[in-house]
């Protein structure tokens, strides 16, 4: 291994002991490559219909990711997270902003 490189190993292990001791944020959040729609729409205990209208998906979306057809994008993973994280937040936040929207 080369100098350059061994620094720059040693760099990312010494930021990953300090976000892990809580010392430091992390640069980049981890989004997962693989997300268990399903399972966020069943704790939310809404049918694929009002889960699509809600959150702003199409039926057809949900399906495909529930039986695992199509992957979703990285922004759709990390909105799916926040909707797994916290719905009813994200439902009121959707709120405003169709309020504003209307309002204007």
């Amino acid at each position: 291994m080369s100098k350059a490189a061994y620094k720059k190993v040693a760099a990312g292990l010494r930021e990953a002991l300090a976000v892990a001791k809580g010392e430091m944020k992390p640069a980049r959040l981890y989004v997962p490559s693989k997300i268990d729609v399903k399972a966020i729409r069943r704790r939310t205990r809404l049918s694929q219909d009002a889960f699509a209208m809600i959150f702003g998906f199409s039926v057809h979306q949900i399906r495909h990711w529930e039986q695992t057809r199509v992957c979703h994008l990285g922004a759709m993973r990390a909105y799916l997270l926040l909707i797994d994280r916290d719905p009813k937040t994200v439902i009121a936040l959707l709120r405003r902003s169709r309020a504003k929207r209307r309002a204007a």
